[in-house]
């Protein structure tokens, strides 16, 4: 018989049945191991003796974050179902694309989506839906339903998840996520970012996304931690919890955006971070100078990188390494392999740029309803990241830029990813993101997207000359343009397809000329 790999819930409940497993911070629900348990447990009842849900079949959620999701993920853990978490700020048209490809049986959604999650659901005809909410036919569902009897065997191998991408390059792709990828996810993450029974984690990120769900929700629930849910980012709330002695906050992840707003806000300079043992990073290249503003705190930020289809994780900093190897995502992670590959399918060498491979147990195994993206992604089993990567000689991993967003000026590839840690060292710069335009001399040239900070200011011509000083002449953007604030998915990721489409007629200014 199987062992149940993912029941950490049932376990947990047995070893620490009274232990705090997740605190609900909109609402002010606390459950304890136990309680979590026999929630899921009524959960999943429901959804297979009264929902009719089957091995295989999906199950959607479209809500912000709440304890539930949780219950939701591990509910369908219990009956072999597949967990679709979708994107809260995508539109009725968007969703209607994913959820007709992955064709969930129901519908779960809170309040505040509930028209765009109804809407959908009819388009995609889909079976049954369950509203969150102390008032809303989810809790009633857990109240009136009996405990799972049969809980269905599973192997690491058989699909949990369809996690969708966020479809900058066309229709989102739904990558498959295996038992088996959460559980070596959890394993690989545990050591480096210090996660044990004692780890009490602040989640900000969105859990429909792998950094909410997986950086580190489920490590920290697989550990017998606990998991406090924000239920949307704010950077002064944040800081408070963080900073109150009463929440025991000891782990924290989130990417760029995130570290840049709180340490922008009035309250950073005076919050306490002593009880952080790991602050982690991810999801984007981390400016230096942010770096060093966490640094001069007292938090060595511990970078990593990974993707949705890899778990997530695949490289990470350790911690003792985090000032001296700043700008690195690390190493790669015990219980996978990577590989920087020139465009020929060879390996580079050290310090040079290639794209970075990645092979192991934490992979996804392909993509949903997708065979075309699947040939197009995977070479002999190692996956194609499209992350422009090179290695240094001690081994340290350097994430340069995707591939995608590298542009070519005069015959020079630029990675806008360096060019923008540049402009993060300009005091009045609040965030900046740089892409390449068409240009008839030069094919491409780039452009710098910049936010100011309040109460600063900043010329064009200060931003060149800051440039020309610290940038080879083929690297410093063109043009500039000022902007209140940067698109961002709901991750906090600066959205580059938005700027492109915006500023694809530049303006005939060219100062750096």
């Amino acid at each position: 018989m199987p062992v149940r790999y993912y029941d950490w819930i049932a376990h947990h409940r047995r070893r620490t049945p009274d232990k705090t497993a997740l605190v609900d911070l909109a609402s002010g629900r606390r459950f304890t191991y136990v309680q979590l348990d026999a929630r899921v447990a009524r959960l999943a009842g429901h959804l297979r003796d009264r929902l009719h849900v089957k091995r295989g079949d999906r199950v959607a959620v479209l809500a912000l974050n709440t304890t539930d999701t949780m219950e939701v993920q591990f509910a369908c853990f219990r009956i072999g179902a597949i967990f679709v978490p979708l994107n809260t700020r995508l539109t009725v048209p968007e969703l209607h694309y994913i959820v007709g490809d992955a064709a969930p049986g129901v519908m779960i959604h809170d309040d505040d989506l509930a028209e765009t999650a109804l809407a959908v659901a009819k388009l995609c005809n889909v079976a049954s839906a369950m509203r969150f909410g102390a008032d809303g036919s989810y809790e009633a569902a857990i109240a009136s339903a009996g405990p799972l009897e049969r809980v269905e065997e599973v192997t690491l191998d058989d699909f949990s998840t369809i996690m969708y991408t966020s479809g900058t390059t066309g229709q989102p792709k739904g990558a498959i996520i295996t038992h088996g990828m959460t559980f070596w996810n959890c394993v690989n993450l545990g050591g480096p970012a210090y996660i044990s029974p004692s780890s009490v984690l602040l989640t900000v990120l969105p859990l429909f996304h792998t950094g909410g769900l997986n950086c580190y929700t489920n490590p920290v629930m697989h550990a017998g931690g606990t998991a406090l849910i924000m239920r949307t980012f704010d950077p002064a709330e944040a800081l408070r919890l963080i900073s109150d002695p009463a929440q025991r906050i000891n782990v924290f992840f989130g990417v760029p955006s995130i570290y840049q707003f709180m340490a922008q806000h009035p309250a950073f300079p005076n919050a306490d971070f002593s009880r952080l043992i790991n602050g982690g990073v991810g999801g984007a290249p981390m400016p230096v100078p942010l770096l060093k503003t966490w640094e001069a705190r007292g938090v060595a930020l511990q970078q990593g990188y990974g993707m949705t289809e890899t778990s997530p994780a695949v490289l990470t900093l350790d911690r003792e390494d985090a000032a001296r190897k700043a700008g690195s995502s690390g190493k790669p992670l015990l219980h996978t392999e990577v590989r920087i590959v020139r465009p020929d399918g060879t390996d580079a060498d050290v310090g040079e740029l290639g794209e970075l491979w990645v092979k192991g147990p934490n992979i996804t195994p392909g993509y949903w309803n997708r065979p075309d993206a699947n040939a197009a992604s995977f070479t002999d089993g190692w996956l194609h990241t499209g992350d422009a990567t090179r290695m240094d000689e001690e081994g340290f991993y350097y994430i340069v830029d995707r591939w995608k967003d590298m542009y070519i000026s005069g015959g020079e590839n630029v990675y806008p990813a360096e060019v923008e840690s540049v402009l993060h060292q300009l005091e009045a710069v609040a965030e900046a993101a740089v892409i390449g335009i068409a240009n008839e001399q030069w094919g491409e040239v780039g452009m710098a997207v910049i936010a100011v900070k309040p109460d600063h200011s900043i010329t064009p011509a200060e931003i060149h000359a800051h440039c020309q000083a610290n940038l080879a002449r083929f690297k410093c953007p063109r043009l500039i343009e000022f902007v209140d604030a940067l698109p961002r998915n709901a991750t906090g990721k600066i959205h580059k397809p938005t700027l492109r489409q915006r500023f694809s007629e530049p303006k005939p200014t060219d100062t750096a000329a």
